[in-house]
């Protein structure tokens, strides 16, 4: 046979689609070695690995004109996980493999002497191939990242050798054993240190309650406030009250950090939520997505978790408002020439910022000397639509040095994530039959009315809100839905006027100079 054909993957956004690698070696003809079909400078590299390869693990490579077509030719194709699937095609098309292969999904990088190396986007391609094909075969360091799938039978390899003896019966390969995602949690034994604890941080006892209220609904929340009264140290113990990831929402990060190639070789599930905090001078693509190829930005490797931005009003104004989508469509949405991508986005928004380019405006104790064009200009930055974007607003005040002295006793962080977690396990419970729906902060449209369902006294409470602040009716539904988690922190059946009280207070901040 001078003809094969292999079937492998390629990833576009998060989704795999299906890519037939077509050899055909001609007997006539002068030797030579081509790959087609659109692909990237690393797959066009593969030539001289899959020689290698090919040959250090004891086969002929024929010395003919060798065409490899990578099939459909529209389709971007990028990643070296196309070596193995083009080295079986060679061995097929040459007659050292004479068994079917169509029922087999082919994954995995060459090295030069025939090992399988591990590659990035396991998962998008193994969920492709577990609904089309009766097995797959990829490298054995990625094998731990596919053991929740289930129904997938998946073939780990160590070498070239380790498919070919496989494929010819000679030496059949175990398959990977699938267990549950419980069973993996209990095995890590995660232990809960982190590296800052809200007991450690004295005063700024209404920040922290600001905090625990966005943790429990995953809210987006704004600290403002001068220099060293804590806003940073704040967003960092954030995410030691932060509640655990399910099983979905854990796949969905766990599948980004695939794409990207993040994932860990001793952790290769994501199994906590993601605390991200991307430098105030990271490019654009950086922050949102893009390059070529397109690569998940920093807003999707926030994914269920935190996307912590310091210094907020330092960052470039077009990356400010390149944001406005995202948080309201939990989704980044990337055109480029080659195509577009979505990657999903649904993360909690922490800024810390200064009120002025000193930092103390509004500060009792420091006089600011901005000047007051500068401190408008400056607090500009934040936009009102990205303002109106926020569901809690909350300045920080600098303490005072009793606070500071204060005793020890103060409320760890994992007291704190008991309330948490109680309260995010009363939305589960309540939004189960919804889909996409986690948390307070993910209810829309008529979901908001059907569980922040208000009484005579709070629409009233309400309605005087709007008309003295002039809230938009975006603001409106946030502060039902931060409303709701403070009723949730406190097992409350339904909204009263207290917490629709603390929901509004939240909501506006006024800085005196």
């Amino acid at each position: 046979m001078s003809f094969s054909k292999v079937f492998t993957g390629s990833i576009v956004g998060l989704d795999a689609h299906l890519v037939e690698v077509e050899v055909n070696i001609d007997y006539h003809g002068f030797p030579g070695f081509v790959i087609v079909g659109l692909p990237a400078k690393e797959i066009d590299e593969a030539k001289e690995r899959v020689r290698s390869a090919i040959k250090n693990s004891g086969y002929q490579f024929p010395n003919r004109k060798i065409t490899v077509n990578l099939a459909p030719a529209d389709l971007p194709k990028k990643g070296a996980f196309y070596d193995l699937p083009i080295a079986i095609g060679i061995l097929v098309a040459s007659g050292a493999l004479t068994k079917d292969i169509s029922k087999y999904f082919i994954i995995g990088e060459l090295s030069l002497n025939g090992d399988v190396n591990k590659v990035a986007g396991v998962i998008p391609l193994s969920l492709f191939a577990k609904d089309n094909f009766e097995y797959i075969f990829l490298p054995e360091e990625n094998s731990l990242e596919v053991v929740f799938i289930k129904g997938l039978n998946a073939k780990p390899v160590k070498t070239l050798s380790d498919v070919v003896n496989d494929i010819n019966e000679e030496k059949n390969i175990d398959l990977i054993k699938i267990r549950s995602y419980l069973e993996y949690i209990e095995d890590l034994n995660i232990d809960e240190k982190f590296e800052v604890d809200f007991k450690d941080i004295k005063g700024q006892a209404f920040a922290k309650r600001a905090l625990e209220i966005a943790a429990s609904g995953g809210h987006n929340i704004s600290l403002i406030g001068p220099p060293g009264t804590g806003k940073t140290l704040l967003s960092k113990a954030l995410v030691s009250i932060l509640p655990k990831l399910h099983e979905k929402e854990a796949f969905e990060v766990t599948k980004i950090y695939s794409i990207a190639g993040q994932l860990k070789k001793e952790q290769p599930f994501i199994v906590s939520r993601q605390f991200r905090s991307p430098h105030h001078s990271t490019s654009k693509a950086g922050l949102i997505g893009g390059g070529n190829p397109i690569v998940p930005g920093e807003i999707s490797m926030a994914h269920r978790g935190v996307l912590f931005l310091d210094e907020f009003p330092e960052l470039p104004r077009e990356h400010i408002e390149a944001l406005r989508q995202p948080i309201e469509n939990h989704e980044i949405r990337i055109s480029r020439a080659s195509g577009a991508v979505i990657f999903p986005c649904n993360f909690m928004l922490v800024i810390a910022s200064n009120p002025c380019p000193c930092g103390h405006f509004g500060n009792p104790q420091k006089e600011c000397n901005c000047g007051q064009y500068r401190v408008k200009r400056y607090q500009e930055k934040l936009s009102g639509p990205i303002i109106d974007r926020i569901d809690l607003h909350f300045a920080c005040q600098m303490i005072s040095v009793l606070e500071l002295e204060e005793e020890p006793g103060l409320e760890s962080s994992l007291e704190i994530k008991k309330r948490v977690q109680m309260a995010r396990d009363l939305q589960a419970k309540r939004y189960k039959n919804i889909e996409n729906v986690y948390c307070n902060a993910d209810l829309n449209g008529s979901d908001i009315k059907k569980f922040c369902e208000l009484g005579f006294g709070q629409k009233a409470l309400m309605a005087k809100a709007v008309t003295n602040f002039r809230l938009s009716a975006r603001a409106y539904y946030k502060i039902l839905k931060v409303a709701r988690t403070i009723a949730d922190l406190a097992e409350a059946e339904s909204i009263s006027i207290n917490h629709l009280a603390e929901a509004l207070q939240y909501r506006f901040i006024e800085m005196k100079d």
